[in-house]
């Protein structure tokens, strides 16, 4: 059932790009999308049907969807340059923080600590307030909390937090 639910994100994602942005067809399938990357991860973990398959189909859809939401939204906003310039400090980080953990193991490590969540629920509420609240305003929150959020990945993947750091092929 999980596989179907993140089946289904994938399918969705692709209709999204055949929505006018910000209508209200664009808003039904971006949240529709959003509570089914909730839904399936707790429909593995309450089934016990958590797999390898599981996570890697989990993280195509989530890639399928990031990308799409970027070639619609992109286009559409008028990000400041200081924001790009933030936006990719962070992936520098995020990038950093992923060889390091690679070096350090010999695999992937992924963290899912709670400020990576954090970061994620406020990334996803973004385009929901981007009418409503100026970019500047809404994108420098959600740079704040990622910059915090990759800056503790790091230092959790450097001090070897095993609670926290698990290989990428896990579903949690």
């Amino acid at each position: 059932m999980a596989n179907i639910i993140t089946g289904i994100r994938i399918v969705i994602s692709v209709f999204l790009l055949f929505c006018p942005v910000f209508s209200q067809v664009f808003y039904v399938l971006y949240i529709t999308a959003g509570v089914s990357d909730m839904a399936d991860g707790a429909v593995a973990r309450k089934t016990g049907t958590v797999s390898e398959f599981g996570s890697r189909l989990d993280t195509i859809a989530d890639i399928v969807f990031v990308v799409v939401c970027m070639i619609k939204l992109i286009p559409v906003l008028n990000i400041p340059l200081w924001l790009f310039i933030w936006i990719a400090i962070i992936a520098l980080i995020k990038i950093i923080n992923i060889i390091f953990g690679y070096v350090m193991s010999k695999e992937l490590v992924a963290t899912h600590t709670v400020m990576n969540k954090v970061t994620g629920i406020v990334l996803f509420i973004l385009p929901l307030t981007i009418t409503r609240i100026d970019l500047k305003y809404s994108g420098a929150l959600v740079s704040a909390v990622a910059t915090f959020a990759a800056i503790q990945e790091g230092h959790y993947i450097r001090t070897e937090r095993c609670g926290i750091c698990h290989n990428s092929n896990q579903k949690l």
